[in-house]
């Protein structure tokens, strides 16, 4: 059934990029408001859920490759001899080139769409871990640093860009919550995989085999495997864009705002828990089983998301993430106790955990069309802005003052964090807040048809 024409259409298709265009589920849809489909509702859903699966694989796999060369990249440069601040150098690398690009790439996205972009960025992270059986050393640990970091940036701004568009606008929450639960089953797959394989094979065939699995996503992307939405273009494609026009926007700001934040609470977490667990005599198995349960938390709660978007709307739910995180911050500094800390680590994970697929569905929701890809950059700048600065400076206030301050003042600028959402969110009218809840949650039946 055709849909009536509005002054904000999106006429999305996802298919293949040589073949006919075929509606999907998002096809001929507002940003805000769902029409109905060529389609049936059941054969769309199908597609798109097929699409979003296909998407979360890939990128799995390369996180995975991500993930896991940091591990080893760390442990080949340490039986390499490397000091412990080269070793953060490496690390930084990962991050560096990221923190200035990252609003650029969005831009060439926005212009280009993002098949190219993401077989572009696995192919950068393909080279980046192949380099090191090729030419092995410590110089190439630095090149392989950056061009992981790199390439895998460029990957996941495209990704994220086009989770959005696939399905329903109304199942855009949904859509992101599933992304994140594909980065918890790679966050622990990747570090896992690469010490078994460090153990067994050594430091060169490891990455010899991580490298093949971006190859994997390159082969998929290039056969059409993961039929992609055509994006909205913006209105002058031409014209200059600048930062200041997405920061004036003022719900954007605010979900900047709880970006940096959420991001803040997840870095600081694992910079801080290994060294205040080794100060009150925790071993290195214990840390980890404490670090471990905050990772189990992400992953419950990114199961839980579908019931929680009917339920809450997003702003509710991240004022509980920045609630809560304030509330573990300030309790973990008086907590000595093995079983008490692992439980702190898990409310703070089922936090911070439900925060970020609804920021990524606030950003697509709020983001004037065309410009998506940008405004994914500039929070990833946030983010690896927050992950290459924050640990520098709160490393230096601990070093200086304790870890009690530490935490503490992480806790205050979480709990001012919520209390803006609070003040925020109590400003927007509650028929808006009703139907943003509406737009996020609602899952209507197969023989349904979309308001």
């Amino acid at each position: 059934m055709p849909m009536p024409a509005t002054s904000r259409a999106v006429r999305a298709t996802c298919v293949p990029a040589a073949a006919p265009a075929k509606p999907l589920a998002a096809a001929a849809v507002s940003r805000e408001n769902a029409g109905v489909s060529a389609l049936s509702p059941t054969a769309e859903d199908s597609r798109a859920r097929r699409a979003l699966l296909t998407l979360v694989a890939f990128a799995i796999l390369n996180h995975i490759v991500f993930n896991g060369s940091r591990i080893g990249v760390s442990l080949f440069a340490i039986r390499l001899g490397a000091a412990p601040v080269t070793i953060g150098i490496l690390m930084g690398l990962y991050g560096l080139l990221p923190m200035f690009l990252s609003v650029s790439s969005g831009r060439l996205i926005d212009r280009i769409g993002v098949k190219t972009p993401m077989i572009a960025g696995s192919a950068t992270v393909l080279v980046g871990a192949l380099i090191v059986p090729v030419v092995p050393g410590l110089p190439t640990l630095f090149v392989a640093s950056t061009l992981i970091g790199t390439g895998f940036m460029l990957f996941q701004i495209a990704q994220q860009n086009v989770a959005g568009y696939i399905g329903r606008p109304e199942h855009r929450a949904l859509n992101f919550s599933l992304v994140a639960l594909g980065f918890s089953i790679s966050n622990f797959f990747g570090p896992t995989i690469t010490g078994v394989l460090i153990d067994h094979v050594g430091f060169s065939a490891t990455f010899g085999a991580l490298g093949w699995l971006p190859a994997i996503v390159i082969v998929g992307l290039a056969a059409n495997l993961l039929p992609l939405p055509q994006l909205p273009r913006a209105e002058h494609p031409h014209a200059r864009k600048r930062l200041f026009d997405l920061l004036s926007h003022r719900e954007l700001r605010y979900v900047y705002l709880t970006t940096g934040l959420t991001t803040m609470g997840w870095d600081l977490y694992t910079f801080v828990t290994p060294l205040y667990g080794s100060r009150i005599g925790l071993s290195a198995t214990q840390i980890g089983l404490v670090i471990a349960s905050f990772a189990l938390a992400t992953f419950i709660v990114r199961l839980a998301m579908p019931i929680m978007v009917r339920k809450f709307t997003p702003w509710q739910v991240l004022r509980a993430a920045l609630t809560l995180s304030a509330a573990v911050y300030f309790l973990f500094p008086l907590t000595h106790q093995m079983a008490l800390l692992i439980g702190l680590s898990f409310v703070l994970g089922l936090g911070l955990g439900s925060a970020q697929p609804m920021v990524m569905a606030l950003l697509h929701a709020k983001t004037p069309e065309g410009r998506v890809g940008e405004a994914v950059g500039l929070r990833a700048t946030l983010v690896n802005t927050s992950q290459t600065g924050l640990p520098l400076f709160f490393g230096a206030l601990g070093g200086a003052l304790g870890m009690m301050p530490v935490f503490w003042a992480l806790a205050a600028l979480q709990f001012l964090g919520s209390e803006l959402v609070r003040r925020h969110s109590g400003r927007r009218p509650r028929d808006e807040e009703a139907g943003e809840a509406l737009r996020l949650s609602d899952r209507l039946s197969p023989g349904q048809q979309r308001s």
